[in-house]
């Protein structure tokens, strides 16, 4: 910190809101995708689910699972993947990036819960779960353990708005100091609550093996589900600083700055085994269960696309770039990788799904839905820069100096 000019937003002031009210592009571009979508929300929930989606019988779920559910869960996996390299594994070294990756996995979490909403025909009905527990059902696994997780998330994450309002709430301090001594136990029991949910996500499609194409279709869809959040953790992680090092560079404290590139040399080697394991027990499950015929079809030449150009390719130069220290290199392949998880997360939810149809009767999202997405993506983005415009995120507190 000595040699680096830090801002503390915050030390004059509670909030810290003009880079959001700024007239730049970016900004304005925001606030129309707000207004937009709240509009869209409006009609929603007055006019019923029917009228702003294309779902029927035929495919129940569409974008706003396959996407803000599957690929929010997955791509916020980046949450247990630090914490356990540092908190249990005992990797100090990414102490710094800890607290970011802590931030982004409870936003996004929080947000799949908000998407939830706009999914379930009777959005009010979400709580039941917890009165009329169907303890039979995957279902009711994944809500209860995303259910929980967000909870030790928030717990995690309220470190930072503890610090941040501590000077007008001094009574905060000692909550803060009771979660900093229950880190370890959380970290523990959050990756068991991902191991649980992140692998059950898969395990919710073994039921239409008729349905899902069998490139896709495997009795050990719960472990690729769990491996692939592994490396999209990890590849989050890396995505994530980089737009934070362009976006909000002067937030940053010294040891932020001087750790960044070994977290993302470190995490890009982690990335390319977890991406090379994923990609050969693909390759052995498709052999295995016969499928090799299949990969001589339009299906077939899909699958080869994800496989070849968005698993192993991104492991290569995860590889690559780890090996010669070239950080832009893996934050190409983060880029690469997340692109990836989301095309398989299509694939398993929409597009291999109900591959037997006649094209006609195929689901594609109406423009409703995928405005609703965005308008999910935006939400996390703008919590994101509130939270790092006031909150001690990506620097130390200079009264909190064993916070991270």
């Amino acid at each position: 910190m000595e040699n680096h000019s830090i801002v503390i937003p915050t030390k004059d002031k509670l909030f810290n809101l003009d880079p959001l009210l700024r007239r730049t592009p970016g900004n304005i571009l925001t606030w129309i995708i707000l207004t937009v979508g709240l509009i869209i929300t409006i009609i929603r929930f007055t006019q019923g689910i029917g009228s702003v989606t294309n779902l029927d019988d035929n495919q129940p779920w569409g974008l706003w699972i396959g996407f803000d559910l599957l690929c929010g869960v997955c791509l916020a996996a980046g949450g247990y993947f630090t914490t356990v390299a540092c908190y249990v594994m005992g990797m100090k070294h990414f102490h710094s990036a800890v607290r970011p990756a802590v931030t982004t996995a409870f936003l996004g979490y929080a947000f799949v819960v908000v998407a939830l909403l706009y999914d379930l025909g009777h959005p009010l009905r979400l709580p039941y779960m917890f009165f009329f527990p169907g303890t039979t059902s995957v279902l009711f696994e994944v809500g209860l353990c995303v259910a929980t997780y967000v909870t030790v998330l928030f717990i995690e994450f309220s470190v930072a708005p503890m610090e941040w309002l501590a000077q007008k709430f001094p009574w905060l301090i000692k909550w803060r100091k009771l979660v900093i001594r229950c880190t370890i136990l959380l970290t523990i029991f959050g990756v068991t609550l991902s191991t649980l949910h992140q692998s059950s996500l898969g395990s919710l499609y073994l039921i239409a093996p008729e349905k899902l194409h069998p490139l896709w279709y495997s009795p050990f869809m719960p472990m690729f589900f769990f491996v692939s959040s592994m490396a999209a953790g990890a590849s989050m992680v890396i995505f994530e600083g980089m737009f934070a090092h362009k976006g909000v560079h002067q937030y940053m404290d010294a040891t932020h700055l001087r750790e960044a590139d070994g977290v993302v040399l470190s995490f890009s080697r982690a990335a390319s085994f977890i991406l090379f394991a994923y990609f050969m027990l693909k390759l052995i499950d498709m052999l295995v269960q016969a499928n090799l015929p299949y990969l001589f079809t339009g299906y077939g030449v899909w699958w080869l696309v994800e496989m070849l150009f968005f698993v192993l390719m991104p492991a290569l130069l995860y590889a690559k770039g780890a090996r010669d220290g070239n950080v832009s290199l893996c934050r190409f392949a983060s880029a690469n990788a997340i692109i990836g998880i989301v095309l398989n997360r299509f694939n398993v939810s929409m597009i291999a799904f109900n591959y037997n149809l006649p094209p006609v009767e195929r689901y594609f999202p109406s423009i409703w839905e995928i405005c609703i997405s965005i308008f999910v993506v935006t939400m996390i983005v703008t919590a994101y820069r509130f939270i790092v415009y006031n909150m001690p995120v990506l620097y130390e507190h200079p009264d909190f100096k064993d916070a991270h």
